[in-house]
């Protein structure tokens, strides 16, 4: 998702004539990109998390494996979620910031966080129950053995028959 997302904005920033001063893709840090000049910069913005989206759900429908779905709904939910908890934590680093600050609407923020946090918990929930769900048998078991109430009358026939205990 990080890489993703990040190439995204690498993406858009170079497709609009803006010129790379720094990326940093590293696992283990807060990926980013800096752009200066950065001439369209709600494109450079948009690019991270509609491609974090768009390109594991594409490569989801090229391979059509269980695990290239669950990866891609998990992608799916990933971006959402981070535009809209961005937008709760205010901090001035993260893409919800920098978008607002450059003009972007709440609204369509709110238009793309809606149904890729929707659809990427129902496709991740889905996917997850499919992968790990346990095969359920159609047939109930009968117990082998019954325990006797000692009259030499099987206690569970006695149960079922009327006027049985």
């Amino acid at each position: 998702m990080l890489w993703t997302h990040e190439l995204g904005h690498v993406l858009g920033g170079c497709c609009c004539g803006g010129k790379l001063q720094a990326l940093d893709l590293r696992p283990w840090s807060l990926p980013y990109s800096l752009f200066a000049p950065d001439p369209h910069p709600l494109v450079t913005l948009w690019c991270g998390p509609l491609l974090g989206a768009v390109v594991p759900l594409g490569l989801a429908l090229v391979i059509r494996r269980d695990w290239a779905w669950l990866i891609a709904h998990f992608c799916l939910l990933a971006n959402g979620l981070y535009l809209a908890l961005g937008a709760v934590s205010g901090d001035r680093y993260l893409d919800t910031t920098q978008l607002l600050e450059h003009g972007a609407s709440p609204l369509a923020i709110a238009a793309y966080c809606i149904p890729t946090i929707a659809w990427g918990y129902w496709g991740l929930r889905e996917a997850i129950r499919q992968r790990f769900a346990q095969p359920v048998s159609s047939s109930i078991e009968q117990p082998t053995q019954v325990a006797s109430d000692g009259g030499g009358v099987d206690a569970s026939a006695a149960a079922s028959v009327p006027g049985g205990n």
